[in-house]
């Protein structure tokens, strides 16, 4: 791999990465590592089916925010992990904020990576 990427035509990926104290989970068929320094490209995001009787609001809501892009930039301090995976998924945003016991402890903020020398 020559350009350190991560799209494959069959290739489908799970992201799942913090933003505004919530924890995103995204489908997307392209993970590239960005340009612009510290930051993950993700492109051709997937979506369910519009067929579905049952409609997942947080899915509804992911498809709002992300409806007319073509690809979105995520600070690689925030990404929690990158899987690829067999088939998609439901995308869908996660309440981090608390934990199930009721605590609500946050995880310190880490500053971006600094650049080689």
């Amino acid at each position: 791999m020559n350009k350190k990427t991560m799209n494959n035509k069959k290739g489908i990926y799970k992201i799942q990465f913090h933003n505004q104290g919530k924890l995103y989970e995204l489908y997307a068929r392209q993970v590239t590592q960005s340009n612009m320094y510290a930051f993950i490209e993700v492109a051709d995001i997937i979506f369910g089916e519009k067929t579905k009787l049952v409609v997942d609001p947080s899915e509804e809501r992911l498809k709002q925010e992300f409806s007319s892009v073509k690809r979105t930039y995520i600070p690689l301090h925030s990404v929690v992990r990158i899987d690829e995976v067999d088939k998609e998924g439901i995308n869908k945003i996660i309440d981090s904020s608390a934990d199930k016991d009721g605590s609500n402890v946050a995880a310190f903020p880490m500053p971006p990576l600094q650049p080689p020398i």
